[in-house]
This record gives C-alpha cells, structure tokens and sequence, in this order.
C-alpha cells in the first residue's frame, strides 16, 4: 500500500503543470488504493506547499465524496450494506451533528465513507450533501497538510494524547437527543411480552 502511495505521489511530482490536477484526480483514485484521506493531505502538504496543498486537497475531498454520493445512489444494496455496518459499529439509532463529523473527520483512524454515508443519511439531496461534505473537510485537509511533517514523525504516545483530547470534545457536542422508531419500539415491547408470557 506503502509503496503504490509512493509511486503514485512520484507520476504527481513530476506531472509539471498537471501535478494539481494529477493530485486530485490521485484523490478519487484513493478508495482503490485504500489509501487513508489523511496520508494524501500530508502529502499535498509536501508536494505544494500549506495553501495549495490545502486548496487541492479540499477540491479532491469534496470531489471523492460527491462521487460517493452518485455510487451510492446507483447502487442501493452497497447503501443496505454500509448502514448495516453504521449501525453495527455506531448503534442503530445513533446520530451525528454535522460538526461531529467534521471532528470525526480529524480521527486518521475512522473510515472516511462512513462518515460520508452519516452525512448522507443527514442530508437532504445532493446540494446540501455537497455542502456539508465541502465545509467538513477544510478542517481535515488544513489541519493535516498544515503539520503533515510534524504529524508523520508523532510517537505513538502522543497520537493516543490527541485523540484522548478528541473524545471528550466528541462527546460535548453530541446531537443530545435519542430518536428511536414507532416500530422499534413496539417490536422490543412485544418480544419482552412473549418472553414473560413463555
């Protein structure tokens, strides 16, 4: 993985005039890779410098999302599938605040679709999904393509401090309130009748 990373950010840096386009289109090619959101921001951070780096990172993010959001809408058991995986990992009835999943975004080790998939769950329509898909990475692409040097040589000591730090702040601003279905509710209601009644 390592070293397709390495060979593709070497075609970029030699890409001339192009290497900006080559980085973005490098950011959609990123699933295929499997290849994390926050290794190609350090090095946009590398490559162009903090504020193109930054910028480029940006457009690519939104970019891979918006192509997420047109998979996902031809694809609807891939949708069944990633929501059953959400609510398995987060909880059936759990949901985030977009603010929480620009902060979730900052995490390197959560699964950036997902988070997509919960902005998408969130939104309504592809206006408003682009919208917050857009707003929630300027915090991930800055933050990473910012300290990407400094990132990459933390101990690991210090990765579980900051994300020590994180959780709680996840946990402040929480959407406070618990949604659970009319069906839900009643199906739990009737299977603990027909316990107590066996």
């Amino acid at each position: 993985m390592e070293l397709i990373g390495e060979y593709l950010l070497t075609i970029v840096e030699t890409g001339g005039y192009f290497a900006p386009l080559l980085f973005i289109i490098f950011h959609l090619l990123r699933p295929l890779f499997f290849l994390p959101v926050v290794f190609i921001c350090i090095s946009g951070g590398i490559l162009f410098g903090t504020i193109a780096g930054t910028i480029y990172s940006i457009v690519g993010i939104t970019l891979s999302s918006a192509l997420f959001y047109g998979v996902i809408q031809k694809m609807p058991q891939t949708v069944e599938r990633f929501s059953n995986l959400k609510d398995k990992l987060l909880g059936k009835h759990t949901s985030f605040t977009a603010t929480q999943i620009t902060v979730l975004r900052l995490v390197p080790f959560i699964h950036f679709h997902l988070l997509s998939l919960c902005l998408f769950e969130m939104s309504n329509g592809f206006k408003e999904y682009t919208k917050v898909s857009f707003m929630s990475s300027i915090p991930l692409a800055m933050l990473y393509t910012t300290v990407g040097g400094w990132l990459s040589n933390l101990s690991p000591l210090y990765i579980i401090i900051v994300l020590g730090a994180l959780l709680p702040f996840i946990y402040i601003i929480r959407n406070k309130e618990i949604t659970i279905k009319w069906n839900d509710f009643f199906e739990d209601s009737m299977k603990k009748r027909l316990r107590s009644s066996s």
